[in-house]
């Protein structure tokens, strides 16, 4: 018997856009797969559309706040069939990444030193010295992140404007110099290591998801013990939270400083664009995108 699946893509966050392309590729893949699919915009009467829509299994393709920071897990838990990805309590702890950085640390997971600042604060006045960056405690895809460069006389702005809409807490933390790397996690297994080369500043919302916004190199071209650090601290990241399915770690290697490899931030649910980083990494490990949309569909259970 086909079962029937609602894909969940748009929603209510600043990365709407993002979620309606991943979304729309991901419900294409079952779609192929033999899948009744279903798809489902959410409103903030998420519980009404599945109730009419009575799907078995639900695969969340949202990104960002009411998507993937546990108010929607909560919603699908009440609702009861499986759904993907990760359950509330890790998708809160992740979206909100100063408590994120707490639960890294106790686990020996190194992070930039960083601290929370009321947003106006930060726009007043450097709350640390440059080189630092600034940016939303709990917004994903590099929404509303600056870097301040050594030497900024005035920190960003922006931080302080009146349409800001990404949060009244703003997390400083240390600039950590060098190279952009990420690994994805497909539920016990670390896939590999992607060196990514933005044409950006760095690596924005931009660079993550416009065509020619960034180049990826796979297997990222650094030393084995730098691969393996990258897949050993991404797992351990996913286990620290008590995350599910897919997740992808974002990193820096400091190569020319002290030569650590540090946790910048943990993504419950990666994008599944052309552009993405963890299809790319599924590919490279030899799983076509249409099996890694099945396996996380088949890898879906509430309570999660």
């Amino acid at each position: 018997m086909t079962q029937r699946i609602a894909v969940l893509l748009g929603g209510l966050s600043a990365e709407r856009p993002v979620s309606l392309v991943s979304g729309k590729a991901c419900a294409d893949a079952l779609r192929r797969k033999g899948w009744d699919v279903v798809e489902i915009d959410p409103t903030r009467e998420l519980a009404a559309q599945l109730a009419k829509a009575s799907p078995d299994v639900v695969f969340n393709g949202l990104h960002g706040e009411w998507g993937e920071d546990g108010k929607v897990q909560g919603i699908l838990e009440h609702y009861g069939a499986p759904y993907t990805h990760s359950g509330v309590l890790a998708s809160a702890l992740a979206m909100d990444k100063q408590r994120a950085k707490a639960v890294f640390e106790r686990f020996g997971v190194p992070c930039p030193e960083g601290r929370l600042v009321n947003r106006f604060e930060a726009a007043k006045a450097h709350a640390m010295k440059p080189p630092y960056v600034a940016k939303p405690n709990a917004q994903g895809s590099s929404v509303g992140v600056f870097i301040v460069q050594e030497g900024a006389n005035r920190p960003p702005a922006d931080l302080g404007a009146t349409d800001w809409a990404l949060g009244e807490e703003v997390l400083i933390e240390t600039f950590i110099p060098g190279r952009e790397l990420t690994t994805a996690v497909m539920g016990d297994k670390a896939l590999g290591v992607t060196e990514i080369f933005p044409t950006t500043a760095f690596y924005d919302y931009e660079a993550k998801y416009a065509a020619g916004g960034s180049r990826h190199v796979v297997p990222a071209d650094v030393p084995e013990a730098i691969a393996e650090e990258c897949r050993r601290l991404a797992l351990l990241a996913h286990e620290a939270l008590g995350c599910r399915g897919l997740t992808r770690s974002d990193f820096r290697w400091d190569e020319n400083g002290s030569g650590q490899v540090w946790l910048l931030e943990i993504n419950t649910q990666p994008g599944m664009t052309p552009t993405s980083l963890a299809p790319e990494q599924a590919a490279w490990s030899g799983i076509a995108f249409d099996d890694l949309v099945q396996w996380m569909a088949e890898d879906a259970s509430c309570p999660r």
